[in-house]
């Protein structure tokens, strides 16, 4: 019987990519193997080898000579090498077996005993491991491969969809086959190449559909054809037959996320890997052993009977693949053979897992040769193959009309734009190093000839790219989170209708918003013929009519405060709805606490509101667009600003209050009315052992510290709890001789605390000073400073330096788990490392609310190039700033960010000459060893972007901006 434990023990192995001098490979050897002495390396042995016919992806066929004793891993290493596929883990070769069911090839074993007649038998190159976002695939060359496999999925029937989705795809498909629209080019390749079942019936649709993709290129299309495919419920499924105990037939499927069952084409469950503790066969019967808090402990095994052994054996192997494919580190040990009985399989996946391939390809520099992509042309029979000589047509393909030219992967390559729009090279959909220095300057040179430079034109494109981040965001509740507690049935029907009757019709004027800016700069940009007639050089018109029309919509950003309120009381109520907002907002979508989320409608107000005012600064007054954004529309957005200021600063408060309530054990009722939240931060406490770093909590009543925990979740513990009453705080330098260092005299206790540096222990001690005599406003109690005594101080101590021990392992965590797996079965989800006290924690310092409230104004969406400090290509990335982070996408229209960097403590200023960087409007951002350098397209974007960094990232840019309030506005009257 074989079975899935819990967890793993890892083998390192660093792998080398396929297709190089040398085959690496996928390589996992039982024991005292070698590649050598045990598995044929693809040496050619004329006449007495076998001949091995692959079918790729494209079509194509391809033989190989093969040694006739060779392991499955000889002939994958083939293939792989002859394509040059660098990501090659992605990948296998499957064939049918005597039952006609497809199987995937096992490099661990010889071919001859997997394959009864292996030169009769047609192998064909798949895709096996299907990732739940296609952009995490590096190469362009891959993303080619996986849409024609979902070219063969839909033809095959595996890729069931709605005809219009069916339709729409196939559009693309044509698209990146035979280039721009021309009707009667596409009737006659539709007519020959069938990509759908039911093609005759929306043929007409697939027409109308390409003629909208005029001047997407063959990269933007594949691109388009796997952001389509994912969000499809049968996206890499493939079926495995079987019946539950009640005998009724069922299908079963393994993804990245674990097991799914379908009645039909219908999902009925999932079972994720982290509520599996194992998975095991017993002749027909596969087994799923769930963890016991899953569905009890009388519950713990589902069974499912299969056609066979064989069968059930084979589902079983899938699993064990994507298990580790997806969730481990690295790939897991051989299990050593028994010297007398064995008991269970041996088998164990043998490749790279996700994680280790994508740091291969990214840190490794691998660059695959140009490929070659067949372009279908109105020309003679003929083919033109790989290495350039002409073969007959027939052979590959039945189109006589036309033939594919191979052309190289850049020819027409635009970056990602929108349909019609100019090539930009800070557009690009595609996260990889731009291989030549050389083009990217010439398509540099070509976008500045192109596009405007008025200023005007790059404050209104802020407009557009900021208006794109707030529909995404806006998306968070209206789409993800809906489909969250719609699925769960976790929410009362009251709620459900005052959250989303206020949001959705927010949502959807936002919506037609986003669309008339987006076409305004187009034809700025020039993307049509209408800027000649020098109408449409201005934004102000857009604005006027649309911020009029928001007008109707401040009754439903007036009741955000009792949407906020109700749903942070029904959390508390109903535990079902606690563990699905809990559980979403461990979720890549939620790249920030949820109720932040709540808060963009009002933020956004003030965001329109800086940006005209930049507006209305820049133009003359004789200026036609000088009237419509410093009139009306200011007038407008000034007057809903001070309307909304005041709620706005509670809610901020209340949801910072919420934020801290899920993330501190030890305390309840963070969230009682009148309490405000001014300050949290790292400083270090002087203990018995010394001085120990703790996490401290300012709020206009007390003041807490904690410790980092050591739960699953990384929530603070709350050690101590200080009233404000009767506080006082001095300076201490002198008296322990420790820098920076300063003494809390509270009723319960005295503590001595030491800062990071003077400005940290400045904003502490300015802070705590002005809540104590806020708080002396109620009652005083006494207090006799004499009556406490000094902490003995250790004979010696060193007092830390900024930023811990686990600085690096922060840093490597942010910015390159952009694929993170799991290490076993049974490890639990990250906590949410997208709040500020986490940050603070490994950068030793501090954020006031006031801090809070000003990143508000400052935040910033656009593309970047990005370098980091030892490479030579620049990347092309959307970059979010927002919440002191920058948030790294491939494009605008990627739901969740793939990487993040906290910005709190690092430094952002110009290059220097020992940095050789060159290039105009780059700026570079540094923390310790850290350093990233970011080229802006504009000297405007450049300058905004500096702005909003150091607002957050520098110590100086965020000193304490804390105003006294009168005493009724501190208890919230």
């Amino acid at each position: 019987m074989g079975e899935i434990e819990g967890s793993y023990r890892v083998l390192q192995t660093p792998g080398t990519r396929l297709g190089a001098q040398f085959n690496a490979g996928i390589s996992t050897l039982e024991p005292g193997q070698s590649l050598s002495a045990n598995m044929a390396t693809g040496a050619k042995s004329h006449g007495r080898g076998l001949q091995i016919r692959v079918l790729g992806l494209d079509d194509s066929q391809e033989f190989f000579d093969i040694e006739p004793k060779a392991f499955g891993q000889a002939l994958l290493s083939e293939v792989f090498q002859r394509g040059n596929l660098i990501e090659s883990d992605y990948f296998g070769l499957e064939f049918q077996n005597m039952q006609m069911n497809w199987v995937w090839l096992e490099p661990t074993k010889p071919i001859i005993k997997q394959v009864r007649r292996p030169t009769n038998t047609l192998f064909r190159l798949s895709v096996k491991f299907f990732p739940p976002d296609p952009g995490q695939l590096q190469e362009e060359y891959t993303r080619y491969l996986f849409s024609l496999q979902m070219k063969r999925d839909l033809m095959e029937g595996r890729l069931t969809c709605t005809e219009n989705t069916g339709a729409l795809l196939a559009s693309h498909l044509v698209q990146s086959e035979i280039g721009d629209y021309d009707d009667m080019a596409d009737r006659d390749f539709l007519r020959v190449n069938k990509l759908l079942p039911y093609q005759d019936r929306v043929l007409e649709k697939i027409l109308d559909l390409h003629r909208r993709h005029m001047g997407q290129t063959p990269a933007e299309s594949d691109f388009q054809v796997l952001e389509i495919a994912r969000k499809l419920e049968m996206y890499g499924v493939r079926f495995h037959p079987a019946a539950d105990r009640e005998g009724t037939k069922i299908n079963l499927a393994v993804a990245h996320m674990g097991l799914q069952v379908f009645q039909g084409n219908t999902k009925i469950n999932t079972f994720n890997w982290s509520k599996i503790r194992k998975l095991s066969f017993k002749r027909k019967r596969f087994l799923i052993k769930l963890h016991p808090e899953v569905h009890g402990p009388h519950q713990d095994t589902l069974e499912f009977l299969m056609a066979s052994r064989d069968q059930c054996k084979i589902f079983w192997k899938n699993c064990v693949e994507h298990h580790s494919f997806f969730r481990l580190f690295d790939q897991p040990q051989p299990k050593s053979k028994a010297i007398l009985f064995t008991r269970g399989s041996s088998f164990r996946y043998s490749g790279r897992t996700q994680k280790q391939l994508v740091e291969y390809v990214r840190d490794s520099g691998a660059k695959r040769t140009p490929y070659q992509r067949c372009v279908f042309l109105c020309t003679c029979n003929v083919v033109i193959s790989s290495t350039g000589s002409a073969m007959d047509s027939p052979q590959l393909s039945p189109f006589v009309t036309k033939s594919p030219l191979c052309l190289s992967p850049s020819f027409q390559m635009s970056t990602l734009s929108l349909p019609g729009q100019a090539p930009s090279p800070l557009q690009s959909p595609i996260l990889s190093e731009v291989g030549s220095n050389a083009r990217l300057e010439e398509e540099e040179e070509g976008r500045r000839k192109r596009y405007p430079t008025d200023k005007a034109y790059f404050i209104a494109k802020e407009i557009l790219t900021t208006e794109r981040t707030y529909l995404k965001d806006l998306e968070v509740i209206t789409v993800w989170f809906r489909s969250a507690v719609i699925k769960e049935n976790a929410m009362p029907e009251g709620l459900m209708t005052l959250l989303f009757s206020n949001i959705d019709p927010i949502y959807e004027f936002h919506r037609g918003f986003l669309k008339e800016i987006d076409q305004r700069l187009a034809l700025w940009e020039g993307r049509s013929n209408a800027h000649v007639k020098g109408d449409y050089q201005r934004i102000g018109d857009v604005m006027l009519r649309n911020m009029s029309a928001l007008k109707e919509f401040t009754s439903y950003l007036q009741k955000h405060d009792e949407v906020l309120t109700e749903l942070e009381k029904a959390t508390k109520r109903l535990k079902k709805l606690e563990t699905v907002y809990k559980e979403f907002e461990l979720q890549k979508v939620c790249y920030l606490p949820l109720n932040t989320f709540l808060l963009k409608p009002i933020q956004r107000l003030m965001h329109y509101k800086l940006i005209l005012e930049r507006l209305c600064k820049h133009y003359s007054p004789a200026h036609r667009d000088h009237d419509d954004c410093k009139g009306e529309i200011l007038h407008l957005i000034c007057q809903w600003s001070s309307k909304l200021q005041s709620s706005l600063i509670r809610l901020e408060n209340f949801q910072k209050l919420t934020e801290l309530q899920r993330d501190l054990i030890g305390i309840e009722n963070l969230t009682t009315p009148g309490r405000e939240f001014i300050r949290e931060g790292c400083l270090y406490k002087l203990t018995k052992k010394g001085l120990q770093q703790r996490m401290f909590f300012l709020f206009s009543d007390m003041l807490l510290y904690t410790s980092k925990g050591v739960t699953a979740t990384n929530q603070f513990k709350v050690h101590g709890q200080l009233p404000l009453h009767g506080m006082i705080v001095e300076e201490s330098e002198n008296e322990w001789s420790v820098p920076h260092c300063f003494t809390i005299y509270s009723a319960q206790r005295t503590i001595v605390v030491a800062a990071s540096s003077k400005v940290e222990m400045g904003k502490w001690i300015e802070d705590l000073n002005m809540a104590i005599d806020m708080a002396k406003k109620s009652t005083v109690y006494p207090f006799p400073p004499h009556n406490f005594l000094p902490l003995p101080l250790p004979t010696s101590f060193l007092l830390p330096s900024s930023g811990s021990s686990d600085e690096v392992s922060l840093e490597q965590e942010s910015e390159d788990d952009m694929h993170s797996s799991r290490t076993s079965l049974d490890k639990q989800t990250h906590h949410r490392a997208n709040t500020t006290m986490h940050v603070c924690w490994h950068r030793n310092t501090s954020v006031s609310m006031s801090d809070h409230s000003l990143a508000v104004e400052n935040q910033l969406s656009g593309y970047l190039l990005r370098k980091f400090k030892n490479s030579n290509g620049w990347q092309k990335l959307w970059v979010v700033f927002t919440n002191f982070c920058l948030f790294f996408y491939k494009t605008h229209q990627d739901d969740f960010p793939l990487a993040s960097l906290p910005l709190l403590g690092y430094t952002v200023c110009t290059p220097e000459e020992s940095d050789s960087i060159h290039k105009e409007y780059v700026f570079k951002l540094q923390f310790k060893s850290h350093v990233y350098f970011f080229r802006a397209e504009s000297e405007y974007t450049f300058e905004r972007w500096m702005e909003v960094i150091k607002s957050a990232a520098s110590t100086t840019g965020r000193m304490s901006l804390l105003i006294p309030k009168g005493p009724m506005e501190i208890n919230g009257n």
